[in-house]
């Protein structure tokens, strides 16, 4: 019987947990092309949303999937200094887009466009609020990363490990572009 090194399976439960994501994400949207019409009378997504300001909001994220990107290409080179200028650009620009994100919920919830006024809404919320909290989460992950590095310096592990964390995050920038296309796109067609 061969022994496998527990990092060996490490990329398969990546991709399950990846896969378990595309399902959760799968059914908000399903719940949202649903309930997008259910306004109780109610503002419409084309009432609600600033395009051009979700269109900064997504240029901030895909700017972070770029500089994510480099991390990866920075710890295959074991460039210590180009990671850490990676995850620290991409950790900002992630909390800049989270920034954005909690704004935009703030200024609807104080425009009284809360998750409690409508079905649409509550779909809205649920479904944007998700990926943001993938984000948070992501970002704690870049700092576990960070400290790694600050320690360890690039190592094999911690090269992997970045490699896993650029595809966890460039699946939440795949995700984004669904809810930016599905929730803000369409949204501002349906008047």
């Amino acid at each position: 019987m061969t022994r496998h090194a527990s990092h060996d399976y490490v990329p398969f439960g990546l991709w399950v947990y990846i896969m378990s994501d595309c399902v959760l994400f799968a059914s908000l949207f399903a719940a949202y092309a649903v309930l997008h019409t259910e306004t109780a009378g109610g503002p419409a997504a084309a009432a609600l949303f600033d395009p051009h300001f979700v269109l900064i909001e997504t240029l901030v994220l895909l700017t972070s999937s770029f500089t994510c990107g480099l991390a990866v290409l920075a710890a295959e080179r074991k460039n210590v200094r180009g990671v850490w200028a990676a995850l620290v650009a991409t950790l900002l620009l992630g909390g800049a887009f989270l920034a954005m994100e909690l704004t935009e919920f703030g200024n609807l919830i104080a425009a009284g466009n809360s998750p409690q006024a409508s079905a649409f809404l509550s779909a809205f919320f649920t479904l944007v609020g998700t990926h943001g909290l993938h984000i948070f989460i992501g970002g704690l992950w870049m700092l576990a990363l960070l400290m790694h590095v600050a320690i360890r310096g690039i190592t094999k592990g911690t090269s992997r490990g970045i490699l896993y964390f650029s595809l966890f995050w460039h699946f939440l920038d795949i995700v984004w572009i669904c809810i930016f296309s599905l929730v803000y796109l369409f949204g501002s067609l349906s008047l």
